[in-house]
C-alpha cells in the first residue's frame, strides 16, 4: 500500500493542520492498491459533525490491510476515538461510509461485531470480582458465545495474556498492565478477525507498556488484524507495520511505516573539530544538504557508503571523532509531513 495524503480535491492547503506535500500525486489519494476484500477496514469520506458545527472527523479515507498491525496515530483530540466509535457502530456518521470486515457499518453491526474485539477508552470491570469472574460476565453477555465452552475459552484467554496465575485475584489488586491485559483477554474470548485497541498503553509504566506491546505482536502473529489507536509515536513505531496519521480530524498520511520512512532522507553525521575541511571533503564526494553545527557536520547520505566517506575524511586530514548514520524516525517523518510534532513521549 503506498503512502497517501487525504484531501478530497487532491490539493494541499498552504497552512493549517491538513498541510503537507503530496508524496505520490499519481497514486490514489486513499492509498488503496488492492481490492476491498484485502482490507479489514475501509472508509470513504467518513465525516462526523457534532452540535455547534464542530467537525471531529473530516472526510476520512482509511484503508487497513488484513493481517496488519495498523497504528492510528494523532494527538489527543484529533478524531481517533470518534473514528473508532463510528467503525464499531457506536456513533452514526454525518456523511461518508465505512466497511468493517467487508460489512457496511453501522447497519451490519449485528452480524460483524461478533468477529471484532475492542477496547475503547480503557477497561471497565467490577473491582470486587476476580479477573476470571469478570470474564465470565463478559462472556455471558455475548450472544454469539457458546456457554458450554465458556470455562475453556476463559482459561485460554487468560493464558494468552499471561494472567492464568492471577485468575482468582480480585481486579482491584491488579496493576495497570494487568488490567489492560485483562481487557484484551475480554476482547479475545471468542476468535476474532479484528482487534481494535484505543490507547492500550495509556497510563502504563514501562513494564506494562512492554507487556501490552508484546501481546499485540503475538495476537497479530496468529493472523488477527490489530488496529491500535495511540498518540505515542515511539510505541507505534515499535509495534506497527502500517500507520495512519490524524490531525484535527484530517488524515495527514497513511501507508507502511517503511514507506513513510523512505520519504525522509538518510543522513550522516560527522563529529570533528575540522568542520571546514570536513565540508570540503563531503562536498567533493557530492553529498547533498551539508550542514555545519558546533563540532559536527551533517549531510545527506545519498548512495555513498559510510565507510568510504570515513576513509575519504581521514585521507583528507580530517580528525574524525565520531561518525554515525542517522535513519529517520517516525517523529522525523511526521515533522516533515506536518511541519510540527506532537506527544512523542506521552
Amino acid at each position: 500500500m503506498p503512502i497517501a495524503q487525504n484531501t478530497r480535491t487532491g490539493e494541499v492547503p498552504d497552512d493549517g493542520p491538513g498541510g503537507g506535500a503530496v508524496l505520490t500525486a499519481e497514486r490514489p489519494m486513499t492509498g488503496r492498491t488492492g481490492a476491498d476484500e484485502d482490507l479489514s477496514i475501509v472508509t470513504d469520506g467518513l465525516t462526523k459533525r457534532f452540535a455547534g458545527g464542530q467537525v471531529a472527523v473530516d472526510a476520512l479515507d482509511l484503508a487497513v490491510p488484513a493481517g496488519a498491525v495498523f497504528g492510528f496515530l494523532g494527538p489527543n483530540g484529533s478524531g481517533k476515538t470518534t473514528t473508532i466509535r463510528m467503525l464499531l457502530g457506536l456513533v452514526t456518521p454525518t456523511s461518508g461510509t465505512c466497511r468493517v470486515l467487508g460489512t457496511p457499518m453501522p447497519g451490519g453491526a449485528g452480524t460483524v461485531l461478533s468477529k471484532v474485539g475492542a477496547l475503547v477508552e480503557g477497561p471497565a470491570f467490577y473491582p470486587y470480582l476476580s479477573g476470571e469472574a469478570n470474564l465470565r460476565r463478559y462472556d455471558a453477555a455475548d450472544r454469539s458465545a457458546d456457554p458450554r465452552t465458556a470455562s475453556a475459552r476463559i482459561g485460554l484467554a487468560l493464558e494468552r495474556v499471561g494472567l492464568s496465575a492471577a485468575a482468582r485475584k480480585r481486579y482491584r489488586a491488579y496493576s495497570l498492565g494487568m488490567r489492560q491485559r485483562l481487557a484484551i483477554a475480554a476482547a479475545l474470548l471468542v476468535p476474532r478477525q479484528l482487534l481494535i485497541l484505543d490507547e492500550p498503553t495509556n497510563g502504563l509504566d514501562p513494564q506494562g507498556t512492554r507487556e501490552v506491546r508484546a501481546l499485540v505482536k503475538e495476537i497479530a502473529a496468529d493472523g488477527t488484524t490489530v488496529f491500535v489507536s495511540s498518540h505515542l509515536l515511539a510505541e507505534v513505531e515499535q509495534m506497527c507495520s502500517h500507520v495512519a496519521v490524524m490531525r484535527a480530524g484530517l488524515l495527514v498520511a497513511q501507508g507502511p511505516i517503511a514507506d513513510l520512512r523512505a520519504a525522509e532522507a538518510v543522513r550522516i553525521r560527522v563529529e570533528t573539530p575540522d568542520t571546514a575541511e570536513a565540508v570540503a571533503v563531503l562536498a567533493g564526494l557530492g553529498l547533498p544538504e551539508i550542514r555545519v553545527g558546533d563540532g559536527e557536520v551533517g549531510a545527506g547520505l545519498a548512495t555513498e557508503a559510510p565507510e568510504r566517506i570515513c576513509a575519504a575524511l581521514v585521507t583528507g586530514g580530517v580528525a574524525v571523532r565520531g561518525l554515525a548514520v542517522q535513519r529517520p524516525s517516525l517523529e522525523d517523518v511526521f515533522v516533515g509531513l506536518t511541519g510540527e510534532g506532537f506527544d512523542v513521549d506521552g
